[in-house]
């Protein structure tokens, strides 16, 4: 039996079943912001309880607070500007983030890794996000204390879809554009992730009121993943405990990523195993 269906045993109590995949625009959409994505991670506020529900979306933050930056998520319900968006102006906002007026989005969304979402995808949260109820709720403007670059790339005309399975092709997409795992567990450098010669190596600080929290190292060597197993790997991703049972710090969107179908979740494991060995990485 290979790994992958190994996995996929294990984990059938883990998130959405596979037979409750979701098909129309809408549905595929609400899984991706409420799981994989965890969107509300950042975009909803976050008490001592966790998130507050009842502002599901409606802005967060500070999503970081230091000398570089005060970023709040805005508001994404349709009480905020983005009623007024037409859809392929809010697609391009979330992929490429740029608004209708021009102006750049800025960070710790995710530019660098959104920008290959499939356009199927892309659709399909834009269809979701136009169904939320609308939630008055305001937050502070982002400041930067650091000019944003003129663009993020260059327009990005069409990604196609990825053929979805327990592949690691499917992980690859996972890791990246959908759950942006990369981004978090590669070490940040004066022009963002390290992604070249660092891919997964962790080492990214969180500071917040859990203290310092920083990124594991989540490639395939002894000081990564290597010594644990398939299901241990998954329970730490989606439930935050470690094989000796101690807890994991946020944050890391553990509520959300359990929300992962199984083969989802198989898919971004199978991925994770290919990423180079790195030591940890120390700056």
């Amino acid at each position: 039996m290979t790994a992958k269906w190994m996995l996929a045993g294990a984990l059938a109590g883990v998130g959405l079943s596979a037979a409750s995949a979701a098909e129309t625009p809408v549905e595929r959409g609400e899984y991706l912001v409420r799981g994989p994505m965890s969107c509300g991670n950042c975009h909803t506020p976050q008490g001592p309880g966790g998130p507050d529900m009842a502002l599901e979306l409606a802005g967060g933050g500070p999503v970081v607070d230091d000398a570089t930056m005060t970023a709040y998520a805005p508001n994404i319900t349709p009480a905020s500007e983005i009623a007024r968006w037409s859809d392929a102006e809010l697609a391009r906002a979330i992929r490429e983030g740029i608004r209708p007026d021009g102006s750049l989005i800025g960070p710790p969304m995710p530019f660098s890794l959104y920008k290959g979402l499939s356009d199927t995808d892309l659709a399909a949260i834009v269809a979701f996000l136009r169904t939320l109820a609308p939630i008055e709720h305001t937050v502070p403007k982002s400041v930067y204390n650091f000019p944003l670059p003129p663009a993020y790339g260059p327009p990005v005309e069409h990604v196609a879809d990825v053929p979805r399975g327990p592949t690691a092709e499917y992980g690859a997409y996972m890791a990246g554009p959908i759950t942006h795992c990369l981004e978090c567990h590669t070490p940040l450098g004066p022009q963002g992730p390290m992604y070249d010669g660092h891919l997964g190596q962790g080492g990214f600080h969180f500071p917040g009121p859990w203290g310092d929290s920083v990124s594991a190292n989540i490639t395939s060597s002894e000081a990564g993943l290597k010594g644990f197993s398939d299901a241990e790997v998954a329970r730490m991703v989606t439930e935050g405990v470690r094989p000796d049972g101690s807890r994991m710090l946020p944050p890391m969107p553990y509520a959300w990523l359990a929300k992962m179908t199984p083969d989802d979740l198989t898919a971004l494991i199978l991925y994770l195993r290919t990423l180079p060995p790195l030591p940890d990485y120390t700056d």
